[in-house]
């Protein structure tokens, strides 16, 4: 499991870059934070992806409730289950 407070400062901390980067920083210190902001930029989407994984195998579970969404759902519930391990193997490298 990945901790989450530390996903979450990783993208707070890309935001903070990414508005720093609209706002015009001083020229001094752009290259700093555009080194930063694209490093990352990758990590970023890689948690994207996870909290998406995440949220969809939840919806999946709700759905393996309805009688008539069942079967459907849990092939879906299997082919998340097995897709989110691999997102956070890609996240803990």
């Amino acid at each position: 499991m990945l901790p989450e407070d530390r996903l979450r400062q990783i993208t707070e901390r890309f935001e903070f870059l990414e508005a720093q980067l609209g706002a015009g920083a001083a020229p001094d210190d752009i290259a700093g934070i555009a080194k930063e902001y694209a490093e990352l930029k990758p990590v970023v989407a890689r948690i994207a992806v996870w909290r998406g994984l995440k949220a969809e195998l939840a919806e999946a579970e709700a759905l393996a409730e309805d009688p008539e969404m069942q079967d459907l759902a849990r092939e879906e519930v299997t082919r998340l289950s097995a897709a989110i391990p691999e997102a956070e193997h890609a996240l803990q490298l």
